[in-house]
């Protein structure tokens, strides 16, 4: 497909765009499993215990984007209800385990495929920014265990910004701050509702990065599997 606009601002998500969010967490929590002692606490399988997590994690972290919830709360809740669920009932052993967590998972540096050597190939070429709803003292952690820091003018977090993707006012002050008008821009994101109804609803073109071809109930500017698949676009 072929572009439509001279593009000259890039904004990029970080989570599951950038940050192989997948592989860093699954070798965390293994780490995790074994420091708490997890199975001699009855917790037989990783597998099992990532998944009640996810499940809480992604309910909860749903709640945090709607303002439901404060970050202190969503970091040990999501701990908390996952052990409950597999009837462990220890105190502060939530909390123990969050900030063992946040601590461990965002230096295990995982790149999503291609991603390192399309920021190297655009750094010279566009102007390259950040949105990102991650807390901010762990994006910025995995931006300088990666390396990644320098490939980008700037970051713009949800806390820094008061508000969280899709909020059209995150998008706004990402273009203020990096001088970027919307029609020289493009948002690249995983998340159909967070970053591409994001983008489009302050009028910026959006690359949808769906590498397992799930289906999307948003329709963005152009959709690529492969990372690599947006040199070509530009």
């Amino acid at each position: 497909m072929m572009k439509s606009r001279p593009y000259i601002h890039i904004f990029f998500d970080l989570d599951h765009t950038i940050w192989d969010f997948e592989a860093s967490s699954a070798q965390a929590f293994e780490m995790l499993f074994d420091h708490f002692g997890l199975y001699e606490k009855g917790i037989t399988s990783i597998d099992e215990f990532s998944r009640s997590y996810h499940q809480f994690n992604n309910a909860l972290w749903a709640l945090y984007r709607e303002g439901g919830i404060e970050k202190e709360v969503l970091r040990s809740l999501r701990f908390r209800q996952t052990l409950e669920s597999f009837g462990i009932d220890q105190p502060g052993l939530d909390e123990e385990m969050s900030a063992f967590y946040l601590d461990v998972a965002p230096r295990i540096v995982r790149l999503e495929p291609g991603a390192a050597e399309l920021l190297e190939h655009l750094k010279d070429k566009y102007c390259l920014h950040l949105i990102t709803n991650g807390f901010a003292e762990v994006q910025y952690t995995k931006l300088r265990e990666g390396n990644l820091r320098h490939f980008f003018q700037q970051i713009i977090t949800s806390e820094e910004a008061g508000v969280k993707k899709p909020d059209p006012q995150i998008f706004q002050l990402a273009l203020k701050l990096s001088g970027a008008l919307p029609h020289q821009s493009l948002m690249v994101g995983d998340d159909p509702e967070v970053d591409i109804l994001g983008a489009k609803s302050c009028g910026i073109d959006q690359v949808l990065y769906n590498p397992k071809g799930l289906p999307s109930s948003v329709e963005p500017t152009y959709e690529i599997r492969k990372l690599s698949e947006l040199t070509n676009l530009l």
